[in-house]
């Protein structure tokens, strides 16, 4: 099993965990996703819509509008559930989420061109016991984290395809970000960019 790297405590990255054929067929899954499930650029309370777009696996996806942040059963704009979760991405957490408690959502985030994720937390979970996993496909982004306040110092490092992390323990609260991506550093998403897969336990165990 490939060793992983603490960045910062509770903040765990495993590079390269994802081999080329493992990063493809992912991909190949979110593009058959968003078929059904189609990408959209969310609003927000503030009025103004998501740069990155956004659908989801799984039994729940998260969504946003002007009436705030939360977890749906369905997609805002099909009124259809939402695509089923692929097997290899519940081995994953499997492995390196939580062994006995399955992922109930997989967020799916497409950016492209100036697309952007701001200083933020992930707290829209019933219960934070339970880690955040990320998995990286496609142009490399330059990731920022923080602490748990919001003035914390924030480092950054790169993340790149295949490439896997984890928030949990002293970081499953931590402050972070996706900065910008390094659009043609990688020539995996059709059409170009980076998609992100989070998987969570959003409900209680």
């Amino acid at each position: 099993m490939f060793q992983s790297l603490t960045v910062v405590p509770g903040f765990d990255l495993w590079p390269g965990f994802l081999d080329p054929a493992a990063q493809t067929a992912l991909v190949d899954a979110v593009m058959a996703a968003a078929d059904a499930a189609p990408f959209a650029h969310y609003g927000t309370a503030y009025g103004k819509a998501m740069s990155v777009a956004m659908t989801a696996f799984g039994p729940l996806g998260w969504t946003s509008d002007p009436t705030g942040y939360r977890y749906a059963d369905r997609h805002p704009g099909t009124g259809a559930a939402w695509p089923a979760m692929p097997p290899a991405l519940l081995d994953l957490w499997a492995k390196l989420g939580d062994p006995e408690t399955p992922p109930d959502s997989c967020l799916i985030n497409l950016y492209r061109g100036d697309a952007r994720m701001g200083l933020h937390q992930d707290r829209d979970e019933a219960d934070p016991a339970f880690p955040v996993l990320s998995i990286s496909l496609g142009d490399t982004a330059m990731f920022r984290i923080g602490g748990t306040g919001r003035k914390d110092p924030t480092r950054s490092l790169k993340l790149s395809s295949g490439d896997v992390c984890r928030l949990s323990g002293p970081a499953r609260l931590a402050f972070h970000g996706v900065d910008r991506i390094l659009a043609g550093s990688s020539g995996l998403v059709p059409g170009g960019g980076r998609i992100n897969l989070t998987l969570r336990r959003a409900r209680p165990a």
